[in-house]
């Protein structure tokens, strides 16, 4: 069984798990599930799921803080996460993609719509998922981007961790450069018809890309914004084979 087919949930609701697990099964990933952050450590120390699918609303360790653990280790920083929040819980959302969940889902939910979010998130972050003609790099103000290996590679030549959602982002940014692009443009190339209308999360990450790119995240100059227009990559842009 192939990692990326390989998901962990992690919800104190056994009911959840059980239904998570059969309805996912039934769909060829292979399904482990935990009740808390202390059972998700044990986990994590026998095995590398391919995604976690997070409750936020958890006993002891809530969500939040196992997310900001994840995304703080070397070993789990780029497992991708679906986040699952409370209705109307707009501020969980908001930190969660915050701290690098790839996407999230309000409860109550539809399985077949988390199937399909867990699906996007897994083809966005599959190495070697663009096509051959796509299958390039990037260079742009001493950094390149590997389309093949989805990986950013600094001046210095190491590897800069992102998310999923953040590659996706910054490659539809070089992609496009000094182009500006809105946020429902950036919503459209990078989720396609799974965006939905909380286009905060687009902020969010420029703002975790530009931490990790910028010198000054506080006054950028690669990715500059246009007020009332969205986000423009205003570095010049070489393609070359990755």
């Amino acid at each position: 069984m192939d990692t990326e087919t390989d998901i962990l949930i992690v919800d104190d609701d056994r009911e959840i798990r059980d239904l998570l697990s059969r309805f996912l099964t039934r769909h060829a990933m292979k399904v482990t599930s935990v009740k808390d952050g202390a059972e998700l450590n044990k986990r994590l120390a026998l095995k590398r799921p391919g995604l976690i699918v997070l409750d936020l609303m958890l006993p002891g360790e809530d969500g939040l803080s196992i997310l900001r653990r994840l995304r703080s280790d070397a070993m789990t920083a780029t497992i991708p996460v679906v986040m699952l929040t409370a209705m109307g819980e707009e501020t969980d959302r908001i930190v969660g993609l915050e701290m690098g969940a790839d996407d999230y889902l309000p409860e109550p939910f539809n399985p077949r719509e988390l199937l399909a979010r867990i699906k996007a998130v897994l083809r966005r972050a599959k190495p070697g998922a663009a096509s051959d003609n796509e299958a390039e790099g990037f260079r742009f103000a001493n950094f390149r981007l590997d389309c093949s290996a989805r990986q950013l590679h600094g001046p210095d030549g190491a590897a800069i961790d992102l998310t999923g959602g953040e590659f996706d982002l910054l490659k539809a940014l070089v992609e496009h450069a000094g182009r500006v692009l809105t946020r429902d443009q950036l919503l459209d190339l990078t989720k396609g018809r799974l965006a939905g209308p909380f286009d905060r999360s687009i902020d969010i990450q420029i703002s975790r890309i530009r931490k990790k790119i910028e010198l000054d995240a506080k006054e950028p100059e690669l990715i500059k914004t246009v007020r009332g227009g969205g986000y423009v990559l205003t570095a010049s842009v070489e393609r070359s084979r990755a």
